[in-house]
C-alpha cells in the first residue's frame, strides 16, 4: 500500500511539473529533482509492475501540446531519451547495445554530440521547401509553429542541392545563445518585467509567441540532430549510410549542425566525450545538460528499435545537476582586497553541485537589479565545478507564496571600516572603499594575496591565516594592521591569536551544545606549546625573502601588476630599486607593461604608506633583486635588438608553446614556470605564430585547432624532451 500511494504521488508531482515546464515555460522544480522523482518511480514500477501502467509518465514523452497552436501528428513519431547519471551505468549501456548489434564493445561506432538544453523541433521540407515547423509536445502531437520557425535565421527555407529527398523530416533543437538570454533579461527587468529563469524556458516562450514578429526578435538559433521521415527517391540510393554522413548531407542542405560532436569507439571514446565537455560545459554558446550517445550506424539503429518512449539506440548522460531552488534570505556586501564592494546572496543552505551552498556572488548593484531579484525571493542557484556559486534569477511562480519580500538597497558606507563608498572614476559601476591602508577586509585580502601561488607561494598563508592575523577575537589587537609587518612577525604575536571556526561549506560559525561560538588558538597547543601551524608559518615568511622579484612585485598588490607583467618588469629592471627610478615612459615601453600598468605603478611608490611597507620588508631582508642581472640598460639593448628575455639562450629561446588539457608532472603554473625558465612564452591561445601545443589528459579545442593549422602536438614526455634539449625527441 505504501508503495502505491508513492507512486501515485510521484506521478502527480511528475506531471506537474511537465506541465509547467514544457506547456507553460516557467519551471517550479529543479532538474535535478525531477531526474530524482523520474528515477523513484522507474525504480518502483520496476519493483512493483502492477503498478506500472500505460498513461505512467515513465512511458510517455515530454508533455502535451500546449493549448492556442494547431495541433498537429508528426510523419514519424518523435521519441524521448532514457538516461544514465554515472560513467558505470553509461558502461552497462554500450556493453548491452554492442551484444545486441553483435559487435565487439571496444569497436562499436558512437556518435557522441552535446546535448543542448533547448526545445527539440520537427522540421518538414517537401521538394526542399520548408513547409512546416512542429514542437515534440507527446511525441505524437506537436505545436504548429511554422510562422515563428520561419523567423529564425539559421533555419533554411530552402535546402541546397541537387540530392533533395521528396519529403523529409529533420529533428533538432531551438536555443537561445547565451549572450542573447542575458541581453534580453537585461532588457525585461529595465522595462519592468519578470526576467526568464533560464535559457531553455525562454527559447520556449519565444518560440511559442503569437506574434512572429516577437519570435524574430529573439535571435533563437537551430541545430539538426536526427532524422524523422524520409522520402528518398527510388532511382537513386540513399547516400549515406551512418549519422553522421547525414550530417555532412545536411550541411550540404544548408542546415546548422552542432560543432560539438565526434564519432569516438566504445565506452572509452564515449567516456572521454563525457569528461572534456563537462569541465567547458559553459564556455559553449548555448547550456548543455548531458552528453548524447548514439549509435553511427543506421542499419544498426533499425535493428535495435525503441521502447514505448525512447530509442535503444541511443542514450543521454546527465551531469550531476548544477541548477537548484532555494530561498535568497538577504544580501549582504563583502569588501575585496582591492576596496571593491561586491553584494553576495544569503541562501537557505542547499546541496548543488556536490557541496553545500549558503553563499553566491551577486556581483554588484546593477547586476541585483538586472537579475530581478528581491530579498525573500525562491531563486535558481548554479554552482558549475569550482565555479563560484551564481544566482541566476528569480522563480516567479514559487516566489509569490506569501512570504516577506524587499528589493535590495547598496549600503552607502563600508560594511567593515564604515567609510563612505565611492566609485573609483566617473562612470564607474562599481563602488569602492576608498580606505585601502586600514580597512579591515582589504587588509586581510592583501595578505592573503601574498601567500597566493602567483605571489610569494606561502603554502601556510591562507585565508583562514590571513584573518588570523588581521582580525583576531577582541581584545586582541590584530598582528598585521597592515602587511608592513608581514615579514617582522614573531611567534611571540602569533601565540594569543584567537578565532571563531567557522563551517567551511556554510561560512557561518559553529556552535558547541549549548549553542556558544566554538573559538581556537590555531599557533598555540592546550599546553601553551606553540603548533607546528606557527613553526611552519614562520619558516615559510623567511624562505619568502629570497624569492624571484617578480613574486614579490606581484606581492606588493600593484593594480594591475600580475604575473606576466611582474616578469617583464623583473626581466628588463633587475631589482627594485631600478623599477621605482625608472619613468613612466621607460615602465611603458617594456613588453606587456604599456602605459596602464606604468600609470599605476608611478601613482602606487607615490603613497607614503606604500613606501613604508617596501622600507619595511627591505630592512626585513627582502631581496628585491635578481642576483647578477646586468641592470636595465643592457636589457633595454637587448629589447632593441629583438634578443629580450632574461632566459634568451635557453633551448625554448623566441618559441610560444600553449598548454592544454592536465598534465602528471606539472600544474598549469609548473608548466608556463618551465617554458619561460627554457627561455620561451608560454601562451593561451592557438594561432599560426605557436611553436608547439602540449597537450595532457582532457584537453579542449585547442589540440583540434593546432592540428587545424599543422602545428606539432606533443605528449608529456616529449614536453620533457623539448624542455631539456629544444626537441621534442630525446
Amino acid at each position: 500500500m505504501e508503495a502505491r500511494t508513492r507512486v501515485a504521488e510521484l506521478r502527480s508531482l511528475i506531471l506537474a511539473a511537465q506541465e509547467s515546464y514544457y506547456v507553460n515555460d516557467a519551471p517550479t522544480v529543479a532538474d535535478g529533482e525531477y531526474d530524482s522523482w523520474v528515477q523513484e518511480l522507474a525504480t518502483l514500477e520496476g519493483e512493483f509492475p502492477e503498478l506500472a501502467t500505460e498513461d505512467s509518465p515513465t512511458k510517455q514523452v515530454g508533455g502535451k501540446a500546449a493549448t492556442g497552436f494547431a495541433a498537429v501528428s508528426h510523419l514519424d513519431r518523435m521519441l524521448s531519451l532514457d538516461n544514465v547519471f554515472s560513467l558505470s551505468e553509461l558502461e552497462q549501456w554500450v556493453s548491452k547495445v554492442a551484444r545486441d548489434t553483435g559487435q565487439n564493445a571496444s569497436d562499436i561506432e558512437l556518435l557522441c554530440e552535446v546535448k543542448i538544453d533547448g526545445l527539440a523541433v520537427s522540421l518538414v521540407y517537401e521538394n526542399g521547401v520548408l513547409t512546416r515547423g512542429v514542437t515534440r509536445g507527446d511525441g505524437r502531437v506537436g505545436e504548429d509553429v511554422t510562422a515563428n520557425v520561419e523567423t529564425i535565421k539559421t533555419i533554411p527555407h530552402f535546402l541546397n542541392g541537387d540530392d533533395i529527398p521528396g519529403l523529409v523530416e529533420i529533428r533538432g533543437e531551438v536555443f537561445l545563445p547565451v549572450d542573447e538570454f542575458n541581453a534580453l533579461n537585461m532588457q525585461l527587468v529595465a522595462a519592468g518585467q519578470t526576467p526568464y529563469a533560464n535559457p531553455r524556458n525562454t527559447a520556449a516562450g519565444s518560440l511559442r509567441q503569437k506574434d512572429a514578429k516577437i519570435t524574430a526578435g529573439r535571435n533563437l538559433r537551430f541545430y539538426a540532430h536526427g532524422i524523422g521521415y524520409l522520402d528518398w527517391p527510388s532511382q537513386s540510393p540513399i547516400p549515406f549510410q551512418k549519422q553522421s554522413q547525414f550530417y555532412g548531407l545536411l550541411r550540404d542542405w544548408g542546415v546548422p549542425v552542432s560543432p560539438y560532436f565526434r564519432v569516438a569507439k566504445g565506452y572509452p571514446g564515449a567516456a572521454k566525450m563525457v569528461a572534456d565537455y563537462q569541465n567547458r560545459r559553459h564556455d559553449l554558446e548555448h547550456e548543455i545538460d548531458g552528453i548524447v550517445i548514439k549509435v553511427d550506424d543506421l542499419s544498426a539503429q533499425q535493428n535495435l528499435g525503441n521502447t514505448s518512449r525512447a530509442p535503444r539506440w541511443a542514450i543521454a548522460y546527465k551531469y550531476p545537476p548544477e541548477e537548484v531552488h532555494t530561498r535568497l534570505l538577504a544580501i549582504e556586501v563583502g569588501i575585496g582586497r582591492t576596496g571593491r564592494a561586491t553584494p553576495y546572496a544569503v541562501l537557505e543552505p542547499i546541496k548543488v553541485a556536490g557541496s553545500t551552498v549558503s553563499r553566491a556572488t551577486l556581483h554588484n548593484q546593477e547586476v541585483v537589479k538586472a537579475k530581478g531579484v528581491q530579498i525573500g525571493d525562491v531563486v535558481v542557484l548554479r554552482k558549475a565545478g569550482d565555479v563560484i556559486p551564481e544566482v541566476l534569477g528569480p522563480v516567479s511562480a514559487l516566489s509569490n507564496d506569501g512570504h516577506p519580500r524587499s528589493p535590495f538597497v547598496m549600503p552607502k558606507n563600508c560594511p567593515e571600516c564604515g567609510t563612505e563608498l565611492r566609485p573609483m572614476k566617473v562612470g564607474d559601476i562599481d563602488l569602492r572603499c576608498p580606505n585601502a591602508e586600514s580597512c579591515p577586509a582589504q587588509v586581510r585580502g592583501r595578505v592573503e594575496h601574498i601567500g597566493s601561488r602567483g605571489a610569494l607561494d606561502i603554502e601556510a598563508l591562507g585565508e583562514v591565516t590571513a584573518a588570523a592575523l588581521t582580525e583576531p577575537l577582541p581584545p586582541l589587537t590584530p598582528a598585521l594592521h597592515t602587511e608592513a609587518g608581514l615579514f617582522n612577525l614573531t611567534l611571540d604575536e602569533l601565540l594569543p591569536i584567537e578565532v571563531v571556526v567557522r563551517d567551511w561549506e556554510t561560512g557561518l560559525p559553529r556552535v558547541d551544545d549549548n549553542g556558544v561560538e566554538i573559538r581556537r588558538t590555531p599557533f598555540r597547543k592546550k599546553n601553551g606549546e606553540p603548533t607546528s601551524a606557527a613553526a611552519l608559518l614562520l619558516s615559510e615568511i623567511e624562505a619568502a625573502k629570497s624569492k624571484e622579484l617578480w613574486r614579490q612585485l606581484v606581492a606588493l598588490n600593484i593594480r594591475h601588476v600580475g604575473p606576466v607583467a611582474a616578469r617583464a618588469l623583473a626581466d628588463r629592471f633587475g631589482s627594485l630599486t631600478a623599477i621605482q627610478s625608472a619613468s613612466e615612459i621607460e615602465l611603458a615601453a617594456v613588453e606587456g607593461v604599456g602605459p596602464e600598468i606604468a600609470n599605476s605603478i608611478i601613482n602606487w611608490f607615490a603613497i607614503p604608506w606604500h613606501q613604508e611597507i617596501v622600507n619595511r620588508w627591505k630592512s626585513a631582508g627582502v631581496r628585491f633583486a635578481i642576483p647578477d642581472h646586468p641592470g636595465p640598460e643592457a636589457m633595454a639593448l637587448a629589447a632593441a635588438s629583438g634578443n629580450y628575455s632574461a632566459e634568451s639562450a635557453g633551448p625554448l629561446a623566441g618559441m610560444s608553446v600553449v598548454v592544454t588539457g592536465t598534465l602528471d608532472s606539472f600544474s598549469r603554473t609548473e608548466a608556463a614556470d618551465a617554458i619561460r625558465a627554457a627561455g620561451g612564452k608560454p601562451v593561451d591561445s592557438v594561432s599560426k605564430k605557436t611553436n608547439y601545443v602540449i597537450v595532457g589528459a582532457n584537453p579542449g579545442s585547442k589540440a583540434a585547432k593546432a592540428e587545424l593549422l599543422g602545428i606539432p602536438v606533443l605528449d608529456e614526455a616529449q614536453f620533457q624532451a623539448l624542455l631539456e634539449n629544444g626537441s621534442p625527441v630525446s
